[in-house]
């Protein structure tokens, strides 16, 4: 089977190209979309990053079109509830949702679904990639990715890592560290990053593989250990990190993105103006900056790098998910 997955650095290498290639039609787009408010919907709370990111590419969204641009949470299901909510919605550009990761992993872990993350959503633009790090708390007594899974096989079955929720990115990267290390840390679900950050400080999870934008704070303070990043390359924000695939598990390489998606049947002209805008925000400096300051690479994909993306990795994350015998309700 071929892997069309794009890697890290891809991703990458793309705002500034993308950025230039578009800019110069700029004008012509803007007089005929939008005419009326923009929806983005964020499947899941205020303040995470997912949120976070919807925030800036709306604010950003509404200064070039002059149109409000609106985010709308609607979390729950594993992020599902507002995947649906798009699929659902008007082909006409106005309703977005701010996708990630964790959608690619549903469509392969939930027997149940009242969508199809390829056939009901079309690809508009990866925004960014935020690296997850792979954090213990400051009282375990590890210093590295090696003395932790010495520490798991001494303990097999005892340690255990949180998650933000069953079916999630953070849930299928702790599987996957089970697979390749050996071990067999223990699955904790949480309804999300804060009360499993809560618990991990206090000692009550002994690992999670959280996103360097959540869970920086906590390591610059020193009230979390940072032993590896899940991501092929190491982090901007984080880089005396080492990999895991540099300690030791070779070919390690989960990271988090986020992007935009519309529903299926928007036309290829609106989805074409999106992806314009998303690129030429991602080419702003200030843009660059804010992103990068919250733990977030900056990307700007086209439509079919990001469908290429979410096609891979619905293979990818099928054939772990069999692996270790995960399916979800």
């Amino acid at each position: 089977m071929t892997d069309v997955r794009m890697s890290r650095r891809q991703f990458i290498a793309l705002p500034v190209a993308a950025a230039c290639l578009t800019l110069p039609t700029l004008p012509a787009f803007g007089q005929s979309f939008p005419t009326r408010p923009i929806k983005i919907v964020v499947p899941s709370p205020p303040a995470g990053t997912t949120d976070l990111i919807a925030r800036a590419v709306g604010s950003r969204m509404q200064g070039t079109w002059r149109q409000p641009v609106v985010i709308e949470n609607k979390p729950g299901a594993g992020l599902r509830l507002g995947a649906e909510y798009v699929a659902k919605s008007q082909p006409d550009g106005y309703t977005l949702l701010l996708a990630a990761v964790h959608h690619s992993i549903a469509q392969a872990v939930y027997k149940k679904r009242s969508y199809d993350l390829e056939k009901d959503l079309t690809p508009v633009s990866i925004i960014a990639v935020v690296p997850n790090v792979l954090i213990v708390p400051a009282s375990l007594p590890v210093k590295n990715v090696k003395e932790f899974i010495a520490l798991a096989k001494s303990q097999r079955g005892k340690l255990s890592y949180g998650s933000t929720g069953n079916g999630t990115a953070h849930h299928l990267i702790g599987e996957q560290f089970n697979d390749m290390a050996g071990t067999k840390l223990l699955h904790v679900p949480y309804k999300g990053s804060a009360p499993a950050l809560t618990d991990l400080m206090g000692g009550q999870i002994q690992a999670m593989f959280d996103t360097a934008s959540s869970c920086l704070p906590y390591i610059t303070s020193g009230k979390v250990r940072a032993l590896a990043v899940t991501s092929a390359k190491r982090s901007v924000a984080l880089p005396d990190v080492p990999t895991l695939s540099e300690s030791g598990l070779a070919g390690f390489d989960i990271a988090t993105w986020f992007g935009l998606m519309a529903p299926a049947g928007t036309s290829k002209d609106v989805v074409a103006q999106l992806q314009k805008e998303t690129a030429r925000m991602l080419a702003l400096p200030e843009m660059r900056e804010q992103l990068t300051k919250a733990g977030a690479e900056p990307v700007g994909s086209t439509s079919e790098q990001m469908a290429q993306q979410i096609h891979g990795e619905v293979q990818r994350f099928s054939t772990l998910a069999k692996k270790v015998d995960l399916e979800l309700e």
